[in-house]
């Protein structure tokens, strides 16, 4: 199994040097800075509206953000770039990135495009795309995109200048599509939920399918005012709502992050869930009802060893692949699974959208609740994880630490020698300028002492 992670680590390192605008989730970094500014998307508008009006033709592009001061910024540059090679653009405003996906195909689009940069800080921005399937693109596609960007390309002609127009139903189509992924006549009533929205793209619609579905809903995080996304709350900071649901004798907390695709779950006693859990849960759900496609899950290499042990004791195959809920989508299609997700939360159930959905994948474990009539800290005991653990180091955006064969050399021989039950993930992050460290062992004390070294190994560099 180890030398199935390594060849990952070599395999990141390789893509890395030959990617220079996109990262793992399209483009990101902090606002103002090269490569979230507003010529450079200006730029990709252009060379994005140019590679997809040459394949389809049809020239709609659906464009959404999240509640970033930046996002607006964004969204009128893109736009400039867009109708400038005779691109309509239709812009939905503060929208969860998987209605981007999920509108793209429903509204005949050939292109997708969410302003977010996820579970970051306000500081950072970000452009997601997606393909007139739904789907978020190759890198084969982003390469692509990527040489047009540094080549000369040719601008419309007056008389073909696209137009930009905004719609005001793609939050209710996102509403309805969400609410028929629990089953027919399924209510919540009876149960107390709190829902974080980070003050994110969510901070509207999450609450109020809760509420429809007929929960006593306990709100946090739902008044975004341009900086305070994600700030103190959502899915990365969970600690607020965990405290929220033990003082108001909440059934369960649900946090999102910034544009929605992620999810975190509290239980009825303040205790915390990621997405292995969840995503184990709904396996075996799938599995029972009949439903689940693929003879498994997908997940990818930061998941825990416990969840693919528990998998295969149930008889369910698991395939991993590298970090980014995109590359997790595309070994769904690749295996025909119709679940698959990240420890992170993203999870995916490709029935309902292309993307991870957080408050989609809250109301498949809601409905768990419901059928089964058990609290959530029972449903939380699928499996007991490994210790993980997990550490960040900042870095200069363009360093190279991951190149350096001494330290190549030394993460490989410190995996060799930690045994068949740990592994080892060192990665730079395509999101924000870091190292992240991850580290996984049955004995807690062998994981601490591995991690203290190669955070050690990597600071001195």
């Amino acid at each position: 199994m180890r030398s199935n992670f390594k060849n990952y680590f070599l395999q990141e390192i390789e893509e890395l040097m030959n990617k220079k605008i996109f990262g793992t989730d399209g483009v990101r970094g902090p606002a103002n800075s090269f490569p979230v500014t507003a010529e450079t998307a200006l730029k990709l508008g252009i060379a994005v509206g140019t590679f997809f009006r040459s394949q389809v033709g049809t020239n709609r592009v659906i464009l959404g953000k999240d509640t970033r001061r930046s996002s607006y910024m964004l969204e009128n540059a893109l736009t400039a770039g867009f109708t400038s090679v005779g691109m309509d653009v239709f812009l939905l405003g503060p929208v969860p990135t998987p209605a981007i996906g999920f509108l793209t195909k429903s509204m005949r689009a050939d292109l997708g495009v969410m302003i977010s940069a996820s579970h970051n800080p306000f500081y950072d921005n970000g452009i997601k795309f997606f393909g007139p399937n739904g789907y978020k693109l190759s890198d084969k596609s982003e390469l692509e995109i990527e040489n047009l960007f540094h080549s000369e390309l040719e601008l419309s002609n007056p008389s073909l200048i696209g137009k930009a127009s905004r719609i005001n139903d793609g939050l209710g189509r996102y509403t309805e599509v969400a609410k028929t992924s629990l089953p027919p006549h399924l209510r919540l009533d009876g149960l107390k939920i709190v829902i974080d929205c980070a003050n994110g793209s969510s901070y509207k619609v999450a609450p109020e399918i809760l509420w429809e579905l007929g929960a006593e809903v306990i709100c946090l995080g739902n008044t975004p005012n341009g900086y305070n996304i994600n700030l103190g709350c959502g899915s990365t900071e969970p600690l607020i709502a965990a405290d929220l649901v033990k003082r108001e004798n909440a059934d369960l907390g649900i946090c999102l992050d910034g544009d929605g695709d992620r999810i975190i779950l509290i239980d009825e006693n303040g205790e915390i869930a990621n997405g292995d859990i969840l995503m184990g849960l709904l396996a075996n759900t799938l599995k029972n009802k009949g439903t689940l496609k693929g003879e498994g899950l997908v997940c990818t290499i930061m998941s825990n060893i416990a969840l693919e042990q528990y998998l295969k004791s149930i008889g369910l195959k698991v395939f991993r692949t590298k970090v980014g809920d995109r590359y997790v989508a595309e070994k769904m299609k690749e295996n025909n699974c119709n679940l698959g997700g990240e420890q992170s939360g993203h999870i995916i159930m490709s029935d309902y959208f292309t993307t991870g959905d957080g408050l989609t994948a809250g109301l498949q474990f809601l409905t768990s609740i419901v059928e089964t009539g058990k609290r959530a800290s029972d449903l939380f005991k699928v499996f007991k994880p490994f210790p993980q653990i997990l550490s960040n180091i900042k870095i200069n955006k363009n360093d190279d630490i991951l190149r350096n064969k001494n330290v190549r050399d030394s993460i490989l021989n410190v995996e060799n020698e930690i045994g068949e039950y740990g592994r080892i993930i060192v990665r730079k992050s395509g999101t924000e300028p870091l190292i992240r460290i991850m580290v996984e062992h049955q004995d807690k004390k062998i994981a601490r002492k591995v991690s203290a070294f190669l955070t050690s190994l990597i600071e001195s560099q």
